[in-house]
């Protein structure tokens, strides 16, 4: 292959990222903390990203718990519960096989989108969706099967999720027999564009879970 066509590949796609997911005794509350130690990498920088988002991830034996928060905006918050694609928030894709050599989801991969607000009557409460990822094979049967809690603040400069996805809504789950999870996070802004974990929304990452990364429990 030659050097011109190695330069053309995006940097992150020449690379298996693995990284560890840390258990935490948190309990689910408005306001509950993760520390540092539980900050998600944002390879995307290799690439010129933006980073602007401080997300964090905690996993219990009864499901994830997350915490985003975005800081630098100038602009007020938008979101709505009927474009929940075309709204600042947080999305999460998770594959609880880790099943790194395939193009189209199974009935293991879950897609979640989170929104500081947006919802109630006067779009002002968070949402918390689970959405049908697109050309899955299979459609995972926990599809909003319960409610992913979820609170949020918003602030003059930007806002912060919480959210406690349970075990219930992850068909598959079983933190004992499996430890590596298929997981992708973007965090997407209006104004300040996008932040991911690895490649941008260039590539198919809403759908192809090859270009997920690997989380390991631990």
């Amino acid at each position: 292959m030659s050097d011109s066509i190695v330069s053309q590949i995006p940097k992150n796609l020449l690379f298996r990222y693995r990284f560890p997911c840390l258990e935490s005794k948190e309990k689910w509350s408005a306001k509950f903390e993760l520390p540092a130690s539980h900050r998600l990498p944002c390879f995307s920088v290799l690439e010129g990203g933006g980073h602007f988002a401080d997300v964090r991830m905690g996993w219990r034996t009864d499901g994830l718990l997350l915490h985003a928060t975005v800081s630098g905006k100038k602009q007020s918050v938008w979101c709505r519960e009927t474009q929940l694609l075309e709204s600042d928030g947080l999305q999460i894709w998770v594959d609880t096989r880790d099943t790194q050599n395939i193009h189209r989801a199974s009935k293991f991969c879950h897609w979640f989108v989170l929104t500081p607000k947006g919802g109630g009557s006067n779009k002002e409460t968070p949402v918390a969706s689970m959405l049908k990822i697109n050309r899955s094979k299979d459609d995972p049967p926990t599809i909003n099967r319960l409610k992913v809690n979820i609170a949020s603040e918003v602030t003059k400069t930007g806002y912060s999720i919480r959210a406690f996805i349970p075990s219930g809504c992850l068909n598959g789950w079983d933190t004992d027999e499996h430890t590596n999870l298929g997981f992708f996070y973007a965090v997407v802004d209006r104004e300040l564009g996008w932040q991911t974990l690895a490649t941008g929304p260039e590539m198919p990452i809403a759908e192809d879970p090859s270009l997920w990364c690997t989380t390991q429990l631990r």
